[in-house]
């Protein structure tokens, strides 16, 4: 703990001169980050060192297993921070972030001993369907690669629960908001992007053209086209 204590003296010292400007018209003018990620609480995920963004470039929220209830399930923070995002400071891509080794994931895939932290145990419903889809389709997983498969369906599984928060939705259906699914490795410190038109992770590359699992398309479900229809 001292150690981390030396840190914020150091912040104070040279990391707040080095930036100062910066600091000083976020002070001003407020915020307006660029993108909101959903991460993982794991200590060893760090979203701003990922992406190499400066103080307001991301809004994040962090909790274990990256998770983002259906809007309908509960009322909680992370549902809180997903519509002041949206609504409040108009960001526009949200990234969902999960990870390897990540131990929520490990939970999820093998659920023994859960019993003893019932508040972990009803939170990881939220990724029942990600470990289902696993069991169902590639049963004949274990161990490693079977938290890992997990923990790449949890990603789209949090996606989908993420388009059920009606500022999501409403983006979404104007055309406004792209919805992203990362996965970092941490070993390889490689980060992987659901590409949505293959449905697979792909590593994003700078010669590539970034992943998405949701482009922003206007959608707007009317009756203009029936009432054509029947003229």
């Amino acid at each position: 703990m001292n150690e981390l204590i030396g840190r914020v003296f150091d912040f104070e010292k040279t990391i707040f001169p080095a930036s100062s400007e910066l600091f000083a018209r976020l002070s001003s003018q407020g915020q307006e980050p660029k993108a909101l990620i959903v991460s993982c609480a794991d200590s060893r995920i760090v979203p701003e060192q990922i992406v190499q963004a400066a103080p307001g470039d991301l809004f994040v929220c962090r909790n274990a297993g990256n998770i983002v209830p259906p809007f309908a399930n509960m009322t909680g923070g992370v549902s809180a921070t997903v519509e002041y995002a949206v609504m409040v400071l108009g960001v526009r891509d949200i990234i969902v972030c999960g990870h390897s080794d990540c131990g929520a994931m490990k939970a999820l895939s093998y659920p023994e001993g859960l019993e003893r932290m019932p508040n972990v145990s009803a939170w990881l419903r939220h990724g029942a369907a990600a470990e289902h889809v696993v069991t169902t389709c590639s049963p004949h997983l274990e161990k490693a690669d079977r938290i890992r498969a997990v923990s790449l369906e949890n990603v789209v599984a949090q996606l989908t629960h993420l388009r059920t928060h009606p500022s999501v939705a409403a983006a979404m259906a104007q055309g406004e908001m792209a919805l992203h699914g990362w996965f970092v490795d941490i070993e390889v410190g490689q980060v992987l992007g659901l590409d949505g038109d293959t449905g697979r992770f792909v590593p994003l590359r700078a010669d590539r053209p970034l992943p998405v699992a949701m482009p922003a398309a206007q959608r707007i479900a009317t009756d203009d086209y029936y009432a054509e229809a029947a003229e």
